[in-house]
């Protein structure tokens, strides 16, 4: 390690958007897989308390307002850091922001952030129940591949970890999850949430489309049922007809309705979920509708 010191006395000034500690080429998809295969039921949570929410959730408005040097800072007050990573599929770069300590006892279970360095942040795709709700986090790369501009909210431990359910993010407000969501809503990105269900949970359909609590979201989620349909997965559309796992009660969803933000909540089957080309068929219909919020601004 090289030290450098000011001659001055003076001390040096920095950079006012340094660039986040620079990654290898990996392949996004097993990087993940590799972070969340120590999830499990039973271990891996640590309730955040509000000013870690909030400290959490600074840090990652300010990386998308551009001040970087400060979301370090911010991020850092809590034991984040900022690192860059290329994925090798797509060439892309994005940004991880992530606990300093996830692995071993250390973990706290606050799960990660990745921001396309690609060109301009349009739009989320967020998956709150990783490893309980199988491979839905290979289904969140798969959509943050299709289309520049994505940012990946990742959850950090299995829906069941932790005690009363704490860590089932999609249901609570008082998570590192769902404050980074409500950053992303305060600059306008609407969202795709996906979920799991298992094969016989909603006979007939691979698929439940859901705008959530709000309806914003309705055009761009008929888009997407569509598209699901004619790529051979049947998708149930909650706006039409009485589906289960509607996502009603989703707190991203019912905050996405409140701010007037479009927001999708999708769940997959089983059968889906468990093949690579199937997933890949789910993701370029996501496409639908990431492409055309990654073009416009709400």
């Amino acid at each position: 390690m090289v030290i450098i010191t000011a001659c001055s006395g003076q001390p040096p000034k920095k950079p006012d958007h340094p660039a986040p500690t620079p990654r290898g080429t990996l392949d996004l998809k097993q990087y993940i897989a590799e972070f969340t295969s120590g999830m499990g039921p039973r271990s891996g949570y640590r309730a955040p308390t509000g000013p870690q929410q909030r400290a959490v959730a600074d840090g990652v408005g300010l990386f998308l307002d551009g001040r970087r040097a400060q979301a370090g800072q911010r991020l850092a007050d809590v034991g984040f850091r900022i690192r860059t990573l290329t994925d090798q599929v797509t060439g892309r770069r994005y940004a991880e922001l992530a606990d300093a300590a996830d692995t071993g006892t250390a973990t706290r279970g606050w799960g990660r952030v990745y921001v396309d360095l690609t060109a301009p942040s349009r739009w989320s795709v967020q998956v709150p129940h990783p490893v309980a709700d199988a491979h839905s986090e290979d289904l969140g790369v798969a959509i943050l591949r299709g289309t520049p501009g994505g940012v990946l909210v990742l959850a950090g431990a299995h829906r069941a970890a932790g005690q009363g359910l704490a860590a089932d993010v999609a249901h609570r407000r008082d998570t590192v999850f769902h404050a980074v969501c409500d950053a992303l809503l305060k600059r306008r990105l609407p969202g795709v949430q996906v979920h799991g269900f298992a094969d016989d949970s909603v006979p007939g359909y691979d698929a439940v489309t859901s705008t959530g609590a709000g309806n914003r979201g309705r055009a761009t989620g008929r888009a997407v049922a569509d598209a699901l349909d004619d790529s051979g997965i049947d998708a149930c559309r909650a706006w039409a007809r009485d589906c289960p796992l509607e996502g009603r009660t989703n707190m991203q969803g019912r905050a996405a309705a409140a701010a007037g933000v479009p927001f999708l909540h999708i769940e997959f089957s089983r059968d889906i979920r468990g093949s690579s080309k199937r997933i890949s068929r789910a993701a370029d219909a996501a496409r639908t509708a990431t492409a055309a919020w990654s073009t416009t601004r709400q």
